[in-house]
């Protein structure tokens, strides 16, 4: 294997991660809103959500990427599942809920940005309800709204959803776009990755050579 071959897997894999990364980045049509809102009816039932409020979102997408930012009260007591009569700790279904959530949301080019403990209550906060007392914070990268919509659809995803619906005491989470970030994403080391490993199958081949 010569090294221009060696160099030419590295880029055309960074491509093929690029493409599933990225995707094709092209805004939901005004069908696409219509079919996904029609297709969501009757999930609201008793959630509290506004459905206009997920239209206003899909209507205006632009295809980028965004972040979802969630604040989660987790269950810490003792929770029986209806569905099995099974007793475990709130806590424990937002896990299993989070291990079954995850490969869905991965096979879409989505992936945790950050997640962490809360250690200290509101050092700094007006004109807002009080702490109900959060216990974890969490953002998480999607590709795009219509990648987003995909995902609550997925049948793993619904099937998973009622162990959420038993670990989550209380929650709230709203999309964003980045502006200012100093860590390295996924774009910038895969493409740190396979240059090393480009570089250093090349040095072992002019090594034997």
């Amino acid at each position: 294997m010569s090294g221009y071959l060696v160099w030419g897997v590295a880029v055309v894999a960074y491509l093929f991660f690029r493409l599933w990364y990225d995707g094709m980045r092209t805004p939901l049509a005004p069908g696409e809103v219509d079919d996904f809102m029609t297709r969501m009816e009757g999930r609201f039932a008793g959630t509290g959500n506004d459905p206009a409020v997920l239209r206003a979102f899909l209507e205006q997408d632009d295809g980028k990427e965004f972040i979802m930012l969630n604040l989660v009260k987790a269950e810490m007591g003792d929770v029986r599942d209806p569905a099995t009569g099974e007793m475990a700790k709130g806590i424990e279904f937002l896990k299993r809920y989070s291990s079954r959530f995850m490969p869905v949301i991965f096979r879409k080019g989505g992936h945790p940005v950050i997640v962490g403990r809360k250690v200290g209550g509101y050092v700094d906060a007006w004109n807002t309800a009080p702490d109900p007392g959060w216990t974890i914070y969490g953002s998480v990268r999607y590709r795009s709204r219509r990648d987003m919509m995909h995902l609550v659809m997925d049948p793993a995803f619904i099937a998973a959803h009622p162990e959420k619906i038993l670990g989550t005491a209380a929650t709230f989470s709203f999309p964003t776009q980045r502006m200012v970030s100093f860590y390295l994403g996924p774009r910038v080391s895969v493409a740190l990755v396979l240059a090393l490993a480009a570089a250093l199958a090349h040095l072992a081949l002019l090594a034997g050579a």
